[in-house]
């Protein structure tokens, strides 16, 4: 299978030795609803190059709480702790929407690694992506409100799929965002009622994908655009290349004694 069949943007951005160097050893793989792709503080056993669907990398709070702090689709991998030399991380990886992709073993990435600088270069590069993915969650979850921080969500989720439909409860909705779902079902309802979504049992479909861009308030900008290499697609709506600003509101002065 020629390099430019592959759908992954990090296989299809390796040079043609590095890819000669890990095709050998990619497997087809169907990445089913829920399937855990990596295990917290356990040993990486595989990577997943996915072309369809959408993972959640999850971190849990010592209390049991848990929240997605990172989204992984055919833009990137798992197992990232492997090319910054670790053998696990203290998050899971988990399959939110159901698709496919490629897997490779957590030996033949070390080996590949070892043969090529080169190949450790690229994937680096997704790495850094990825870590100001999550640099920007962590100010969106601070500066930004739920109904924000909810279009956020769906927008990225809406980059990494090839349809309008998004296969995804409100209570996983709700883990995702490290909200309570009656929250969440609120927000979603309020989305509806706009006209920027319809919602139904399981699944709801986006709209009007530039009035949620506009929604978010700057929370989903030009770094989230950015994280999916938006050239490799069409655009689907024509505001949706603009950059965005995270709105900080001005402090209130207190009232006059």
């Amino acid at each position: 299978m020629p390099q430019s069949a592959f759908r992954n943007h990090v296989l299809k951005s390796l040079s043609p030795a590095d890819f000669a160097l890990v095709q050998p050893s990619l497997h087809h793989v169907v990445l089913g609803d829920k399937a855990q792709l990596a295990t917290a503080n356990a040993s990486i056993k595989n990577v997943y190059f996915p072309e369809a669907g959408v993972a959640s990398v999850v971190a849990t709070a010592a209390g049991g709480g848990q929240s997605a702090v990172g989204f992984i689709g055919r833009e990137g991998m798992s197992g990232l702790a492997l090319v910054l030399g670790q053998d696990s991380s203290p998050e899971q990886t988990i399959v939110q929407i159901a698709g496919s992709g490629w897997c490779l073993s957590g030996p033949m990435l070390r080996a590949a690694l070892a043969d090529s600088s080169t190949l450790r270069d690229t994937l680096l590069r997704y790495v850094f992506t990825y870590i100001v993915q999550l640099s920007r969650t962590s100010l969106v979850n601070c500066r930004s409100n739920l109904q924000e921080r909810l279009a956020r969500s769906l927008l990225m989720l809406h980059d990494r799929i090839d349809s309008d439909r998004i296969d995804l409860t409100h209570g996983l909705l709700a883990t995702m965002l490290g909200a309570r779902r009656p929250g969440v079902t609120a927000a979603m309802q309020m989305l509806e009622y706009r006209g920027l979504i319809s919602a139904k049992r399981g699944s709801f479909e986006i709209r009007d994908r530039a009035e949620l861009i506009n929604l978010s308030h700057g929370a989903y900008g030009e770094e989230e655009q950015a994280s999916i290499q938006p050239a490799t697609r069409e655009p689907r709506a024509t505001r949706a290349c603009q950059p965005g600003r995270l709105r900080i509101p001005p402090r209130r002065k207190s009232p006059p004694a």
